[in-house]
């Protein structure tokens, strides 16, 4: 809990609705490579959206098949 009661306020936001269980440790660590891919807090959260999408659409395809409507959904870039 502590390294969640660490995070920025919009990084925790973010983390609360966030679809997968992630870590508090593993989302500081993307949110900080896209940030400072980024440079801006607003579209390193974007990028966090888009990773966790392509997350979703791989473990929808590996588990429910290519016929799910969110397999594949976050390919392509």
């Amino acid at each position: 809990m502590r390294d969640y009661d660490r995070l920025p306020p919009d990084l925790r936001a973010w983390l609360a609705g966030a679809v997968l269980p992630w870590r508090p440790r593993s989302v500081r660590r993307a949110f900080d490579r896209a940030l400072q891919a980024t440079g801006d807090k607003s579209s390193a959260l974007r990028e966090l959206d888009r990773l966790q999408a392509r997350l979703v659409a791989k473990d929808a395809e590996k588990i429910w098949g290519k016929q799910h409507p969110h397999a594949g959904a976050a390919s392509g870039g």
